[in-house]
């Protein structure tokens, strides 16, 4: 009986790269073992078969960033735990092949004010990481607001053009009723609590909020709780 050794020792003897070079395909996820894809490189082997895909490269695996739909009821913290492979959206399961050097060192960005929900963004990548902080005030985000009350005469007037409330001069953002029930929102920065001082103002109150968009990147249909990696054509 064979005793086992590590996957990435293994590779070496099987393809005789250096150890460096071992431990990159494996966590490129470009081995596998008995087919199936192991990123680990002291995972113990065998007898089993190891294979090296022929497109293999010996690069650093590269930095992804996450869309999460966050629930409302989780912080930042607890939304970071949620993304697992277990949590990516099987409708956008085919754009990657989750690798565990994914779910490391993933910093938030774009924090979401405390009980909203929708769009967070994570991401291991200091580019995005750089223009969601030194641009944020450029960037617009969009929200959808549910409310309840009836708006004042000429309030959706008011919510574009910038208005006056308690003494307080709020800014002018880009509302429209999506349906009887809610109104989209859309605003480069909002600071928190920003959304419910407008509501009040043209007299609503706010029952939900959720993020729908940071500048060209929407959520689009991703369901609560799951995750999708963001795409080289996304553009924040």
């Amino acid at each position: 009986m064979t005793d086992p050794i590590r996957l990435s020792k293994r590779l070496i003897e099987l393809v005789g790269c250096s150890r460096r070079e071992a431990e990159l395909f494996i966590e490129g996820g470009w081995v596998t073992v008995d087919g199936v894809v192991i990123d680990e490189p002291h995972f113990k082997v065998s007898t089993q078969k190891i294979e090296l895909s022929p497109d293999a490269k010996a690069d650093s695996p590269e930095s992804v960033t996450i869309i999460l739909h966050k629930p409302a009821s989780a912080s930042a913290e607890s939304a970071l735990q949620m993304i697992t492979p277990g949590t990516l959206s099987a409708e956008h399961s085919y754009s990657k092949r989750p690798l565990k050097g994914h779910f490391m060192r993933l910093e938030a960005i774009s924090s979401l004010q405390a009980n909203a929900s929708g769009l967070m963004v994570f991401s291991q990548d200091w580019k995005i990481l750089r223009k969601l902080t030194d641009d944020r005030s450029k960037i617009e985000q969009e929200y959808v607001v549910e409310i309840s009350g009836e708006m004042v005469a000429h309030g959706l007037n008011r919510l574009n053009h910038g208005l006056t409330y308690k003494g307080k001069e709020l800014p002018a953002v880009k509302a429209s009723w999506q349906n009887e029930n809610r109104l989209r929102f859309a605003m480069k920065n909002p600071q928190p609590g920003i959304i419910a001082l407008l509501c009040e103002a043209v007299g609503l109150k706010i029952v939900a909020i959720r993020r729908i968009r940071i500048g060209g990147v929407s959520m689009g249909k991703l369901p609560e709780g799951q995750w999708r990696y963001m795409t080289t054509k996304e553009k924040f």
